[in-house]
């Protein structure tokens, strides 16, 4: 699109017409010779002396040139430019961190796959967030994993495709075989420390108990919610398991509780996954989109066209002046 920074500048256009009809002509006064004798020179040459001046005659180029060069003068202040299509940046307004226990009872096969064959549950969980991040579109994704200690896989980003495919590099027991809930939880908090966004959500899943992190897991929560931070909690597996694959359910509920986040259960493949789709209807997509047209200011070309113009018409006037010279010389 193509417009004009000052449209006023083009009222400045009849200004060289309404100078030229209210200013006087330009007078040049030079000096002179008095000749006494000079009534009869003139009469023995036969010339009737008259008062007056001389007007020097305007050119038909010179006609064409200087209203052209002005017209360009005058284009150039009004400041055209070509507006560029909009760019648009979209800015994510909740940041969205998910924490997936690798502990060795994840390698457990009691889930079953849509085919109807068992499966491992981090197998389930990978599926499952998978689909979860590629819906996710505008939000600033990260990704924790924890087992004997709490490591940062993947940290807040757009490229969904990145944290897809970090998710699907994890292994059970690569952060060792144990269930740090309380270290995850304090990871988390580092991890947004940063964060600028207004909306702060952890997507804790667990299928065990915590194991002995440095923090416990409910004193982790109380200092997340002073740090605005939400934490939805996942219990996932075989209730009736034992030991450290037994899950905390009442744990697990006092940490969402705490932050102002929900607890939830899982059976199995397709209770997790209606599991994260009720948490994209608790925290629905948010972003921001700003905008701005680039623009291609143009007013040096005019302002080049001008000066070209100007030196054109000069070199002509002189060539034509040095031609007429020589004429006259060898005349």
């Amino acid at each position: 699109m193509f417009e004009f920074s000052f449209l006023w500048a083009f009222a400045l256009l009849p200004a060289p017409l309404i100078v030229w009809w209210l200013l006087p002509p330009h007078r040049d006064r030079v000096e002179s010779i008095r000749v006494p004798f000079f009534e009869r020179v003139s009469t023995s040459v036969g010339a009737s002396p008259s008062r007056g001046g001389a007007v020097i005659p305007r050119t038909w180029l010179q006609k064409i040139v200087a209203p052209l060069i002005w017209i360009l003068l005058v284009t150039a202040m009004a400041g055209p430019r070509v507006v560029e299509p909009p760019i648009e940046k979209i800015e994510s307004a909740r940041d969205l961190l998910l924490a997936v226990d690798l502990s060795g009872s994840m390698s457990t096969r009691d889930m079953v796959d849509p085919d109807g064959e068992s499966m491992p549950r981090l197998d389930a969980v990978k599926q499952v967030l998978d689909e979860f991040v590629a819906r996710r579109e505008g939000d600033r994704i990260g990704v924790v994993v924890f087992g004997n200690q709490a490591l940062l896989q993947a940290p807040f980003t757009q490229d969904h495709d990145l944290v897809r495919a970090m998710l699907g590099q994890t292994r059970v027991r690569m952060a060792g075989s144990q269930t740090m809930l309380g270290d995850a939880i304090g990871l988390a908090i580092n991890v947004f420390e940063n964060s600028e966004a207004e909306d702060r959500v952890l997507v804790l899943l667990t299928d065990g108990n915590d194991s002995g992190s440095k923090v416990p897991p409910i004193q982790a929560a109380e200092i997340a919610a002073d740090h605005e931070l939400t934490v939805h909690t996942i219990a996932m597996g075989d209730p009736a398991s034992t030991g450290e694959a037994e899950m905390d359910t009442e744990t697990l509920e006092a940490v969402a509780a705490a932050t102002g986040g929900r607890a939830f259960r899982a059976d199995d493949r397709e209770e997790l996954e209606d599991i994260y789709r009720r948490i994209d209807e608790l925290t629905p997509i948010d972003v921001t989109t700003t905008s701005y047209n680039p623009t291609r200011p143009l007013t040096h070309w005019l302002l080049g066209a001008s000066i070209l113009l100007a030196l054109a018409y000069h070199l002509v006037m002189s060539i034509a002046w040095a031609a007429r010279n020589s004429r006259g010389q060898h005349a």
